[in-house]
């Protein structure tokens, strides 16, 4: 997947935000926030809300969803968790595990920890997890630049 430049031809950070239709402010909130660092949103499935909200998405509307979600985890830089999540969020969590994106999970609470709620998956040890608020989240992305070098991002 080819990659954006900046005007000092610096690849630029892309990124994908994944989560429930029931965290759509939080998921906004922190895409703006990187987009306003200049980082790039690989994908903005929030734009799907309103045909979601109207009833009217069809099969072939998910299939091409889908494949533009997936697309997007695959070529994201960072791949944010946003928990609570549903069904989609799980699998893309397991899409960016096995395309060993740099991967952060959230929580504003120790669910992450919690042995009755988190996932086996929560616990591997590539994974960051970030317990508060979604700014002590966008503070741990900022601190961790990100480089192709980075064994994680290595393909």
């Amino acid at each position: 997947m080819a990659r954006s430049s900046n005007h000092e031809g610096e690849a630029l950070k892309r990124f994908y935000v994944a989560s429930s239709f029931r965290n759509i402010a939080n998921v906004r909130y922190v895409a703006q926030a990187l987009e306003s660092k200049g980082y790039v949103n690989a994908y903005d499935w929030t734009r799907n809300a309103p045909a979601r909200d109207a009833g009217t998405v069809t099969l072939d509307d998910l299939r091409s969803i889908g494949q533009r979600e997936r697309d997007a985890v695959m070529g994201a830089d960072v791949v944010v968790i946003l928990l609570p999540g549903g069904k989609g969020t799980h699998v893309e969590l397991g899409i960016a595990i096995a395309q060993r994106r740099r991967t952060i999970l959230h929580a504003t609470d120790e669910d992450l920890n919690n042995p009755e709620t988190a996932s086996t998956f929560y616990h591997l040890p590539e994974l960051e997890k970030c317990h508060g608020t979604l700014d002590d989240l966008l503070a741990m992305i900022a601190k961790r630049p990100l480089s192709r070098s980075d064994p994680v991002l290595r393909q």
